[in-house]
C-alpha cells in the first residue's frame, strides 16, 4: 500500500462516505419510484405525483402515469385541483388577521359578518310532512368554531341531518344554512372555513385570490397556486376521473376551467406538489418559509399543532353521497383531533407518521401530512372521485410506509 498522509486519508474517507450516501439516496429514490409506479399500475390510477421534504430541502420528487387519456406523461410540475387542501391556506390567512388584532378567535364572528348574527339550529323533522324544524341558536359562532369544524355548518356529503335537509328542500339551501348543532357541541366537517374566507375578504377589503397571492403564495414562491388556471398553464393541468358502477374510471371532459364567480375559502385552489411543499415547509419552520420569509408567528403555528376541540373526536365521516366520497376513516381504531387547520393523529401510524402529525386532503384524492417530530412533510396528488377511494388510500399507505422506511432511514 502506498504511503498516505493523515490529511489525504481523511479526504479518501470523505469521498467514500459521500459516495455511500449518494448510493443510499439513489436506492431510496428507486424504491419510492417503484412503489408509486407499481402502485398506479396495480390499482389502475391514471396519475400520481408526490414529493417529500424536510424544513429546508426536497428529499424526493416523482411523477407517474398520464395527464389524461392522450398519453401525455404527468410531471413534477403538473397542476391539480386541490379542493379542501385550500382550507389550511385560508386558515393561515385568518390567523394572520388574528395576529394583527383585526379579529379575535373567540369573539362572535357576526361582529364582522352580520349574516351570521341570527342563526338557526335544526332540531329535527316533522314526523308527518318531513319538513325541517328550526329554532334560534343559543351560542354565537366564533372564528375558532369556523376553523375547527365545530360551528354546526356542515356538508351534506358527510352529515346525515344536512343530507336529509337538502333532500327535503330539493337542494335549495339558504345563503346562510341552518346549523346541525349548537356551535362547539361536536366536530363535523363542513363549510365553516368558507365563512372564514369571507371574513378574510371583509376585513382585508380584497378577494381571497388577491389576499392569498399577496400575503402567502408569492412570498413563499408558490407560483403555480391560484384559483385561476391561465391558458399558458392548461397543458400542465391533470384531468379528473370518476369511478363508475363497474369499477372503471371515466375521464371527465378536458376543458379549460372557468374562472369562479367567487373565491371559496373551503376549496377551489389549483396547485402543484412543489408549491404545496413550500407551504408545508413554512409550517415545519414555525411560520418561516424555506426562503426565510415569515408568514406567521411561531406561537400561532404552535396553536395550529395542538388539539383545539377538547374531548370531541375528528376525522371519522360516514358518506351520504358515495359518488363523491367513500366513508372516511383514514386511521381506523384511532382517535384523531383537530387543531387550527389540520387533522391531528394522536397515535403513530404503523410504519408511518409520528403521533401529533398534521394532515388533511382534497376531495379528488390529494393528500398531505406534516410530521413536526421528524421534520418531514409529504404530499401525494391524484385526481379522481370518490374521495378516499380504496385504491387511493391504498397507494397513500404504500407511499407513506415507503417514505419512512427509505427516506428517513438513510
Amino acid at each position: 500500500m502506498p504511503n498516505i498522509s493523515r490529511r489525504e486519508f481523511g479526504g479518501v474517507v470523505a469521498v467514500l462516505g459521500a459516495a455511500g450516501k449518494l448510493h443510499a439516496a439513489s436506492n431510496s429514490v428507486a424504491k419510492l419510484d417503484d412503489t408509486l409506479r407499481a402502485g398506479i399500475a396495480q390499482r389502475k390510477i391514471p396519475a400520481a405525483v408526490a414529493m417529500v421534504a424536510n424544513e429546508r430541502s426536497i428529499l424526493y420528487s416523482g411523477a407517474f402515469g398520464t395527464r389524461d387519456s392522450s398519453g401525455v406523461s404527468a410531471a413534477p410540475d403538473s397542476i391539480f385541483q386541490i379542493a379542501s387542501m385550500t382550507k389550511a391556506i385560508t386558515t393561515v390567512a385568518a390567523l394572520q388577521l388574528v395576529e394583527q388584532g383585526r379579529v379575535k378567535l373567540e369573539e362572535p364572528v357576526s361582529q364582522h359578518l352580520p349574516q351570521l348574527a341570527k342563526l338557526e339550529v335544526l332540531e329535527g323533522f316533522d314526523p308527518q310532512t318531513g319538513a325541517p324544524r328550526l329554532r334560534p341558536a343559543r351560542i354565537p359562532v366564533t372564528l375558532k368554531h369556523l376553523l375547527t369544524h365545530t360551528s354546526g355548518i356542515c356538508y351534506d356529503i358527510w352529515d346525515g341531518d344536512m343530507f336529509r335537509y337538502t333532500s327535503q328542500t330539493k337542494g335549495v339551501v339558504p345563503a346562510v344554512p341552518p346549523l346541525m348543532f349548537e356551535p362547539g357541541a361536536r366536530w363535523q366537517y363542513g363549510m365553516g372555513i368558507d365563512w372564514a374566507g369571507r371574513l378574510v375578504e371583509k376585513l382585508s377589503g380584497v378577494s381571497l385570490e388577491e389576499y392569498f397571492q399577496t400575503k402567502i403564495l408569492r412570498p413563499l414562491g408558490m407560483q403555480d397556486t391560484s384559483y385561476l388556471v391561465p391558458a399558458a398553464k392548461f397543458d400542465r393541468l391533470v384531468t379528473g376521473y370518476a369511478r363508475q358502477d363497474d369499477g372503471s374510471l371515466r375521464q371527465n371532459p378536458r376543458v379549460p376551467p372557468a374562472a369562479p364567480k367567487e373565491f371559496n375559502g373551503g376549496g377551489g385552489l389549483y396547485s402543484t406538489t412543489g408549491d404545496y411543499v413550500r407551504f408545508m415547509q413554512m409550517i415545519l419552520g414555525k411560520g418561516r418559509g424555506g426562503n426565510k420569509v415569515r408568514i406567521l408567528q411561531r406561537k400561532t403555528v404552535e396553536s395550529m399543532e395542538v388539539n383545539q376541540i377538547g374531548t370531541a373526536t375528528a376525522g371519522k365521516m360516514k358518506s351520504y353521497r358515495p359518488n363523491s366520497s367513500s366513508d372516511v376513516d383514514i386511521q381506523p381504531g384511532a382517535t384523531e383531533k383537530w387543531g387550527l387547520g389540520f387533522l391531528i393523529n394522536t397515535t403513530a401510524y404503523d410504519g408511518g407518521r409520528s403521533a401529533g402529525s398534521l394532515a388533511w386532503a382534497g376531495l379528488f384524492n390529494t393528500f398531505y401530512w406534516i410530521d413536526p417530530k421528524r421534520s418531514l412533510c409529504a404530499v401525494l396528488m391524484m385526481q379522481f372521485l370518490p374521495f378516499v377511494d380504496k385504491e387511493a388510500v391504498g397507494l397513500l399507505g404504500d407511499f407513506e410506509r415507503a417514505v419512512y422506511s427509505n427516506v428517513l432511514s438513510r
